[in-house]
């Protein structure tokens, strides 16, 4: 019994030395990258951010799931499915609001380098998913030159549809600009009910 007891010990200390042989004994062989952002994404960044001023935060590299959340009452099938195919996409650049962090529009850059090029394809599901969750998306192409305020009337343009869309809301007891009479109350031309005889 104690024979077996140590020939297992011996064969438990073999196993790990051939582990530490076999992954150069290093169990993490990561070291730090030197930019997170390769030098088009870092130029493109301070662009975005002198075109934004204080109106927005910036956020880069953002997948998908982190932006749109499930609709509820949607069946675990289409669920797990949307979760694993949102999770695998990435946008470049995400401009929240500063107040409460919610996602205002989601912008990609577009580089015709070489072959294939960087997001020269438009992903249909990223566009789909964005359009339901009623996020703007802007696709922009990567070239020199550009100047904070083209950029800035790229944002502006991609966000008036979505800003007319939305309804203004009118707290009861101040003047809404739009109609100084809105607010007061209205007496009935006439009576919606038929007359008795």
């Amino acid at each position: 019994m104690e024979l077996a007891i140590i020939l297992m010990m011996l064969l438990i200390v073999v196993a790990l030395g051939a582990l530490k042989l076999n992954d150069g004994g290093l169990s993490f062989p990561f070291k730090r990258k030197t930019s997170l952002l390769t030098t088009t994404e870092r130029n493109f960044l301070e662009l975005i951010e002198r075109a934004v001023g204080n109106k927005y935060r910036v956020l880069c590299r953002v997948r998908l799931s982190e932006i749109v959340s499930l609709r509820q009452n949607t069946d675990k099938r289409t669920a797990k499915n949307a979760l694993i195919k949102a999770s695998g996409r990435q946008l470049d650049f995400v401009l929240c609001d500063k107040q409460d962090m919610s996602p205002v529009i989601a912008v990609d850059l577009v580089h015709n380098k070489g072959k294939e090029g960087y997001k020269t394809q438009r992903d249909w599901y990223v566009s789909s998913a964005l359009d339901a969750a009623r996020i703007p998306h802007l696709r922009i192409k990567v070239k020199t030159g550009y100047n904070p305020q083209e950029i800035k009337e790229c944002i502006e343009t991609k966000l008036a549809p979505m800003q007319r869309k939305q309804p203004k809301v009118v707290i009861p007891g101040t003047q809404n600009p739009d109609n100084p009479r809105a607010d007061k109350p209205k007496r009935p031309l006439r009576s919606s009910r038929p007359v008795a005889a």
